[in-house]
């Protein structure tokens, strides 16, 4: 995810010489835990580590005690400081070059599990930034945002499919404070854009893994004010929470059940779940059964309805042989162009006219997503290109854009219980440029689908902050939904 550890607005004066206010470089809330490296410099000079410390809440910690920090959440909207030991201390006004490299280890994308006891491979998130920045004592003022937009077409008694949006649509400009949970409700409302609401819960809970009462008060407030309908709860699994090991099976059932009965309290009818271990779903059921939960595992790019992988659960949920267990279909698997918004991303980092098409034929063959990735590294490096330029693009390219057929998702409708209407760009035609939503919509029209369409723009992880307003990019979302569905209807 671009806009990094530090903004413009990030060098702060501080009685102990300077500090940096810090960004979170991810969509999500992580534990302190997760912070695995932090080097900085000024001026060209590498600050020592043991001159750095990291505030959070009004705690210090130094650098080396965040392994520790496992019970310590990094919330999604708080700003930690990093704060310098410097004498003379920065003054008001002042401007240095700050050159900030950060490594965060993300607990719930498990590459490799760990062996005998120990640790596991987890993917990263590299983040590197050298900005010019002025000394100030203030975080920077959010933009006015476009108002006055025209309210959708109601919705038709025959449209077979309810609308909403993923929170997680609007990402960045929570991360940056732009709204608090109540603003952002207020905006999703103004937009005309629902009635379904889905959350990532480890985005916006401010005590995750746990639904306080607090928050079921500000959501109940909003849902009564604005008629919002609860559609899916997000739901990771932190199995890489501690660094010194994984999850036990016992700790993945207690952190599940815990958000289990939080998506309850909050009136979800169905969690997004990230694990189908067989173990671990024939201790949830019961559960499930007893809040009266749906269950859907989300496939998502690369993988596609019958890929090895997914073949994998199917077999699960058919030895288990509950109706409350199915699907989210994520339409990042069935694209069939690589987004622009990724390659005016890549561009910006560097690559030339050449580059991009090399990484679109690369992306457009029948490799592995490995294998694509490796191969596209190794082309850069042949090049003389570093791919640490790209930051996380290089993989991002691959696994967050499959091109699976939109038909292969007919082979298991009845089991799609959501839809992660996932989207990058509208053009002027209205037209989603990378993902067929007309083809999509005959496909789900026909095979009976009757459930939630929740709109998702992952554009953020591309985009600048700001360069977009997201949400009325799903209002135009919703429109070209609308007319492709009610034409598929019509054709039936």
């Amino acid at each position: 995810m671009p806009n990094g550890l530090i903004d413009d607005a990030a060098l702060r004066v501080h009685p102990d010489g300077f500090a940096l206010a810090l960004t979170i470089p991810w969509y999500r809330s992580l534990w302190l835990s997760s912070v695995t490296r932090i080097r900085l410099s000024v001026d060209g000079v590498p600050v020592p580590e043991e001159d750095v410390a990291f505030e959070l809440g009004g705690v210090h910690y130094s650098i080396a005690e965040l392994k520790e920090q496992s019970e310590t959440l990094w919330y999604l909207q708080a700003h930690p400081l990093l704060v310098v030991r410097r004498d003379p201390a920065v003054r008001l006004g002042e401007t240095h070059e700050i050159d900030v490299y950060g490594e965060l280890r993300l607990p719930y994308m498990q590459i490799k599990p760990g062996d005998d006891g120990g640790p596991g491979l987890y993917v990263p998130n590299v983040v590197h930034q050298a900005l010019t920045l002025t000394a100030t004592d203030r975080d920077a003022e959010p933009p006015v945002l476009e108002t006055g937009i025209a309210a959708p077409p109601a919705a038709a008694e025959e449209d077979p499919f309810k609308l909403g949006l993923t929170l997680y649509s609007a990402s960045a400009e929570f991360r940056a404070g732009w709204f608090d949970f109540d603003g952002l409700l207020d905006r999703v409302a103004e937009l005309g854009i629902g009635p379904g609401i889905e959350i990532v819960a480890s985005q916006v809970l401010p005590t995750y893994p746990v639904v306080s009462d607090a928050f079921v008060a500000t959501w109940r407030a909003a849902f009564d004010r604005h008629g919002f309908e609860a559609s899916s709860f997000g739901a990771n699994l932190d199995m890489g929470r501690r660094r010194d090991r994984d999850m036990t099976p016992d700790e993945e059932f207690a952190f599940s059940e815990t958000l289990f009965r939080g998506a309850k309290k909050l009136g979800f009818p169905l969690v997004r779940i990230q694990s189908a271990k067989p173990e671990l779903l024939r201790r949830l059921l019961p559960i499930a059964e007893e809040l009266e939960l749906k269950l859907a595992y989300e496939i998502h790019a690369p993988l596609g309805p019958n890929s090895p992988e997914i073949l994998a659960v199917r077999d699960v949920y058919a030895e288990l042989d509950s109706p409350l267990l199915g699907f989210v279909a994520d339409f990042s698997s069935t694209m069939h162009s690589m987004s622009p918004t990724l390659l005016r991303a890549v561009r910006r980092a560097g690559l030339d006219d050449e580059a991009i098409d090399r990484l679109q034929s690369i992306w457009a063959t029948d490799a592995s997503m490995r294998e694509r990735q490796e191969e596209f590294i190794g082309y850069l490096k042949g090049r003389d290109f570093d791919p640490g330029r790209l930051g996380a693009f290089a993989h991002l390219a691959f696994n967050m854009h499959g091109h699976v057929a939109p038909t292969e998702w007919a082979d298991i409708m009845p089991q799609i219980l959501h839809v992660h209407a996932k989207f990058y760009d509208i053009d002027e035609s209205g037209q989603e440029p990378a993902i067929d939503y007309p083809e999509l919509t005959r496909v789900f029209v026909e095979g009976g689908y009757r459930g939630y369409w929740s709109s998702e723009w992952e554009g953020h992880a591309f985009a600048e902050i700001g360069e977009v307003d997201p949400l009325v990019l799903v209002r135009k979302q919703h429109d070209l939904i609308r007319a492709s569905m009610r034409a598929a209807l019509a054709s039936v």
